[in-house]
């Protein structure tokens, strides 16, 4: 069984700064790709960043120059460094991770996990 648990969010200003945590604990193989969505209100979750196993990051152009996505793989952790924050950044982050495990006598397997969330607010 794995489990994702993001800490970090919070109120902020605009123009603030907030990271994010999520950590992966449970009988992990490997973990592969990890990523973070946010999902305002009334609106569909959204792809935030993606960063590979490797360390190679992607960004929702929204997010471009602004936030950085990186991983402690030793630590099983993803973290979203989020500045210069604007009203619009305002959702519930969530954490996802694709991940393989194994299990005693028998054979691995490989699925989605996500956290539970975390709420960013951006407000004066």
């Amino acid at each position: 069984q794995v489990q994702l648990v993001e800490s970090g969010g919070g109120l902020v200003q605009p123009g603030g700064s907030l990271r994010l945590s999520c950590v992966a604990s449970g009988t992990i193989l490997s973990i592969y790709a990890m990523e973070w969505y946010r999902q305002a209100p009334g609106k569909q979750r959204d792809l935030v960043a993606t960063i590979t196993r490797g360390g190679s990051p992607n960004y929702a152009d929204s997010v471009k120059g602004r936030f950085t996505i990186s991983r402690d793989n030793a630590k099983n952790t993803v973290y979203l460094q989020m500045n210069s924050l604007k009203p619009e950044d305002t959702a519930v982050y969530y954490c996802y991770a694709d991940i393989s495990t194994f299990r005693y006598g028998g054979p691995s397997s490989r699925n989605d996990y996500w956290g539970q969330g975390t709420q960013v607010t951006v407000s004066s």
